[in-house]
């Protein structure tokens, strides 16, 4: 039996936090009851604590199974530093670490095992767990990044379809299975496919405030990155920030890594082609070291579970808006400002399609894929808050941000009827088998060999177009696109074809309305990144307040390197700003800090407190 308040004692004692975050005493409190439940909470909501804090309440030792081995590293380490008898098992694990997890599992001294999915299905194991189950216990199972069960998902990982088969063999440990990222669609599979159809769901929002929006159209989006690093949203640019930078290929990771070093970033390509050692390595720096931006494939960032990372960028438009909502999630998980910020164009539509059509996946596949791409594709021409629209689409409504492009710099309208009319015209009289730039070409009146060769230069829509720059006809023809006017035609290298929404337009009965293109170095207002909702003491310190800061994450990062551990499992950002705020003056004042607890005090707290009294003395 569970005493009356040990949740908060432990919380406090063990993880250093006074107070639970929204519906976590619930989840806590149904978990230690030894009842399932289901969580959707965004990233850096606390999920982790859900399933920790309980397992160290029941008897037994809580089976975390989790597909992303980076994570669970860091978990571990940051767990022991808390005090917590924490191990993982996986691939990386030596037959001499393995048996030492086995041992302890038989002899009850682990509180919390991560383990892979794969692990957790082998029969060895299954037989080891039930030796456990019969001696020590087994306090809980808790089933992280549970959307990988969704066939139709991004994730999708066929071992987890089978977990259900080992955690109902236990009937008497509670479940809780966790995700950030889940529309309407998965989370009902997450509840049946993990046979927890009697379990409650806790969706906490799915808003992420201090995230700012950024979309961009296209027209070169190597330099727009560029630009967007150097700028930001506060003149102050993103130098020597930690960011992430998706490409959809591996050799344009590479060639926008190499662009970035050139600049002076400290960049590292990763992807799948890259042997098992540069993978590990890049992932290393990029957790332990401060600055390093990352230009990867969506190969990285399940897993690193790194709180200051200041920017997330996209130069390609992702397939979905469950997989950009998850990559962006790996931006300012420490609750300071950070920037969502991507480039999309026409020819991402195209080939996104084309990968669709030619997956070789069923027709129902297909036709889930494009449902996902088009909202995508509404997310991306948005003229409202987009913050909106992502929400919207996970079944959550929300008024205006104020912390996205369009709420900040509202796109200007324009009636855009006649232009439609002279592309659809274009794309039809030229026999719907060719792209945007030929169709281009046309309108403005260009004789290039190939409108020449073909005789379109005979057109009645030769030269109709001479009012519009390329650039500005490509938006037209992206928007209408994106509105499903228009369609690229896979088969034939993206050739435009008219759909059934195109008569109306076509005949003059249905108004088109549509954003203005507007140059991407005159797009974005530089903005005070303090605006909005997404305002943080890195943004408000005075400069005294900055030095001080840049003095205790020197000690952090001192203290990190002596553990082998990245400098936030020893302390969060926010915590140093709190020493900052508060100015503890004994080891006790320490324990009123969030993120300090009895452990931490014990081990760091003398070296902080020295430098705060000193930067005291000195007047700062």
């Amino acid at each position: 039996m569970v005493e009356p308040g040990s949740a908060v004692r432990v919380l406090h004692e063990v993880f250093g936090f006074s107070s639970f975050r929204g519906e976590q005493e619930s989840i806590v409190e149904r978990t230690v009851a030894g009842q399932d439940s289901v969580v959707l909470m965004p990233t850096g909501g606390g999920k982790s604590l859900c399933y920790q804090l309980p397992a160290l309440l029941r008897p037994g030792v809580g089976v975390v199974v989790s597909p992303l081995i980076a994570l669970m590293h860091d978990q571990v380490e940051a767990l022991r530093l808390l005090g917590v008898r924490a191990a993982y098992w996986n691939s990386t694990s030596t037959p001499a670490q393995a048996a030492q997890v086995r041992a302890q599992l038989l002899d009850g001294s682990l509180d919390l095992l991560y383990v892979a999915p794969e692990r957790l299905l082998l029969p060895a194991f299954l037989t080891l767990l039930e030796q456990v189950g019969a001696g020590p216990g087994v306090a809980l199972f808790a089933i992280d990044e549970a959307h990988c069960v969704s066939q139709w998902g991004h994730d999708f990982r066929p071992e987890y379809l089978r977990i259900a088969e080992i955690t109902e063999r236990f009937p008497g440990v509670p479940r809780i299975a966790l995700t950030a990222t889940a529309d309407a669609v998965t989370r009902r599979e997450i509840h049946v496919r993990l046979a927890l159809t009697e379990a409650a769901e806790y969706v906490s929002s799915f808003d992420r405030p201090n995230i700012r929006y950024v979309v961009e159209e296209k027209t070169d989006g190597g330099s727009q990155l560029l630009r967007f690093l150097a700028t930001g949203d506060d003149g102050r640019g993103y130098r020597d920030e930690a960011g992430i930078v998706y490409c959809r290929s591996r050799k344009r990771t590479e060639q926008v890594a190499e662009a970035l070093r050139a600049a002076g970033y400290d960049a590292l390509a990763y992807h799948a082609g890259l042997d098992a050692d540069t993978r590990a390595q890049v992932q290393q720096r990029f957790r332990r070291e401060d600055g390093v931006v990352v230009v990867a494939t969506i190969a990285f960032g399940m897993g690193i579970d790194k709180p200051d990372v200041r920017f997330v960028a996209h130069v390609d438009l992702p397939k979905s808006l469950e997989g950009y909502y998850q990559e962006t999630g790996r931006a300012g998980r420490d609750g300071e400002p950070a920037t969502a910020w991507m480039a999309y164009g026409l020819a991402d539509v195209v080939q996104l399609r084309s990968f669709i059509t030619g997956s070789g996946a069923s027709a129902e596949h297909q036709r889930v894929d494009q449902i996902k791409l088009d909202a995508m594709l509404g997310y991306a021409e948005a003229s409202t808050c987009r913050r909106r629209v992502l929400l919207a689409y996970f079944g959550e409504q929300s008024g205006d941000c104020g912390n996205c492009d369009t709420c900040l710099s509202p796109p200007v309208l324009w009636d855009a009827t006649v232009p439609a009319q002279k592309v659809l015209s274009a794309v039809v009289r030229t026999g719907e088998r060719f792209g945007a730039g030929h169709v281009i070409d046309v309108l403005a009146g260009r004789l290039t060999e190939k409108v020449a060769s073909r005789g379109h230069d005979e057109l009645p829509t030769f030269g109709v177009g001479a009012d519009l720059d390329d650039l500005q006809w490509r938006s037209v023809i992206r928007q209408l696109v994106a509105r499903g006017v228009l369609a690229p035609d896979p088969e034939r290298m993206g050739a435009l074809t008219l759909t059934a929404s195109a008569r109306p337009i076509l005949s003059g009965t249905e108004r088109v309305e549509l954003r203005r293109f507007v140059k991407p170095e005159k797009a974005r207002k530089t903005k005070d990144r303090s605006a909005g909702r997404g305002s943080g003491p890195a943004t408000t310190a005075s400069e005294p307040e900055r030095e001080l800061f840049e003095v205790l994450r020197a000690e952090r990062r001192v203290i990190a390197d002596a553990e082998g551990v990245p400098a936030y499992v020893v302390l969060p950002d926010r915590t140093l700003w709190e020493l900052i705020a508060t100015r503890p003056r004994t080891p006790e004042d320490l324990l009123a800090v969030n993120g300090i607890g009895p452990v931490k005090a014990e081990r760091y707290g003398a070296a902080f407190l020295a430098l705060l009294a000193a930067q005291e003395e000195a007047g700062a």
